[in-house]
């Protein structure tokens, strides 16, 4: 069964040796270029994807609009996406011990930025590698100002099951 990283983690990349890349940083910010008009009435966030070279080549990476899906809320909606503000990375080559960010903006409704997933599908060295799902939220820390986000929300369920995979792998 295929599991969703939690925001934070990384993820290596078998098929290409000392590749990884993480989601991260998913927070509540207005972009820096302003507003885009189509998200009005949208509440925005961010959110950082860093691809890290710890192998011994330098491959080029490409992350642009297209190979990042933003899914809000527990229908999985899709988030709006301000690529006027977002920064992509586009044919950038990676050397060892380096990293490389972009950061996208994205608006939906408040009550279905609870529950985030961000699938990245990284091009390198103009293969695609495979998709990757990162799964999160904001305000999952504000557990007092949202009754029912607390240990049942997702975030939370999801390291409790790679808490208890870990467990019995150990066991």
């Amino acid at each position: 069964m295929y599991e969703p990283n939690v925001v934070g983690d990384w993820q290596e990349y078998d098929e290409h040796a000392g590749l990884r890349v993480r989601v991260h940083r998913l927070e509540a910010a207005e972009p820096p270029r302003g507003r885009d008009d189509a998200a009005e009435g949208l509440t925005y966030f961010s959110v950082r994807v860093t691809v890290e070279n710890r192998g011994a080549l330098h491959p080029t990476v490409h992350l642009e609009d297209g190979q990042i899906d933003v899914r809000i809320g527990s229908d999985g909606e899709s988030a709006f996406i301000d690529w006027r503000n977002s920064q992509f990375i586009e044919g950038f080559d990676v050397y060892p011990l380096r990293r490389a960010t972009a950061v996208l903006f994205a608006a939906g409704p408040e009550a279905s930025l609870g529950q985030i997933d961000v699938q990245i599908q990284l091009r390198v060295d103009d293969e695609w590698a495979d998709r990757r799902l990162w799964a999160g939220g904001i305000g999952l820390d504000e557990r007092a100002a949202h009754p029912g986000v607390g240990r049942e929300g997702l975030a939370c369920q999801i390291s409790n099951f790679l808490r208890d995979q870990a467990e019995e792998g150990t066991a």
